[in-house]
């Protein structure tokens, strides 16, 4: 019996990172409505710990001016500068823990904002998108923080880089994962 097509399972198994993107990238009604849905991931006590600052148009090339300033030399700055234009559309990833919450750990929140990118990644690429999350030194920069607005106790993340994937027929594949070393059934079973 042959399985029914799983558009989820399908999605999960050929998204790759994608380097280099062009436009058009999703507008604001599309990826509104994907950051609603992959708003749904993970999150204990829906708490929603993060926020996206969309960086598009020449806007890119202004980040790209703060990123070079925080580079630590000329060759640096030159490509730091130059990374904002490797896609249409850039999400500044921030994760804003509730500090001290009762029930929902810091570590716990960090977890659930990045269960809510990767869902996104998912989602962009199930429409077609490409997708690749970004990050490095410069998301410590104060000059980074301070451009992007960002608040004392947030973090930036990094940036999720969005637009139109080179057009391949095929899809890398991964190598098998040795699941002998990442599952434990042993132990599982040892209570039993």
């Amino acid at each position: 019996m042959t399985p029914a097509p799983n558009p989820v399972l399908d999605a999960i198994l050929t998204r790759r990172s994608a380097a280099r993107l062009s436009a058009p990238a999703p507008d604001r009604d599309e990826l509104e409505r994907l950051v609603q849905a992959a708003a749904t991931a993970p999150d204990h006590g829906r708490l929603r710990p993060w926020r996206l600052i969309p960086v598009t148009g020449d806007e890119r090339g202004r980040l790209g001016d703060v990123l070079g300033e925080a580079a630590a030399s000329p060759e640096q700055a030159r490509r730091a500068a130059a990374k904002p234009q490797h896609a249409p559309l850039l999400l500044s990833i921030v994760h804003c823990p509730v500090p001290d919450h009762p029930k929902v750990p810091e570590w716990e929140q960090l977890a659930a904002t990045t269960a809510m990118v990767t869902t996104l990644s998912l989602l962009l690429h199930s429409r077609g998108w490409g997708s690749i999350w970004r990050t490095g030194a410069a998301v410590e920069s104060p000059p980074v923080r301070k451009h992007l607005g960002l608040a004392d106790g947030e973090q930036l993340l990094g940036w999720l880089y969005i637009g139109t994937p080179p057009q391949t027929d095929t899809v890398r594949e991964r190598p098998p994962l040795d699941l002998h070393t990442k599952i434990n059934w042993s132990h599982a079973s040892a209570g039993q």
